[in-house]
């Protein structure tokens, strides 16, 4: 079964990190350019990252330079999202989402690039 499967979610304080993961089973993450997006309550889905395959390059959307980085541990088939100086508008579910072509590009944000889906997982910023 091909899946993706998101964790390290939680409840964080204003100013505090958080490390999601975003594990692949069933096929060969390292192949595929992999996104970051998040859902906050009545608001649309939006892109927030993007890391591509063969070259590790990265695009982030203005709201979170600076404070969030990707990266993919290609041997654990996982990519990660380190979330730092997060803000309580950080607060949404995260998914991650694995897009065939191996290289991001600035439509990154664009949903039907991506073939497979996690189920989410839940980050709220609140003191």
């Amino acid at each position: 079964q091909l899946q993706l499967v998101e964790s390290g979610g939680g409840v964080v304080q204003p100013g505090g990190s958080l490390r999601l993961s975003c594990a692949a089973s069933g096929f060969r993450l390292e192949y595929y350019a992999v996104g970051w997006f998040r859902q906050a309550p009545g608001k649309e889905r939006e892109g927030v990252s993007c890391i591509s395959s063969r070259d590790d390059s990265t695009y982030y959307t203005d709201s979170v330079k600076g404070r969030f980085t990707v990266s993919r541990d290609d041997a654990q088939n996982t990519v990660y999202l380190q979330m730092n100086s997060v803000k309580p508008e950080d607060t949404a579910v995260y998914y991650c989402a694995a897009d065939p072509m191996p290289l991001c590009r600035s439509t990154y944000g664009d949903r039907s690039r991506y073939d497979y889906w996690g189920q989410g997982t839940q980050v709220t910023v609140s003191s």
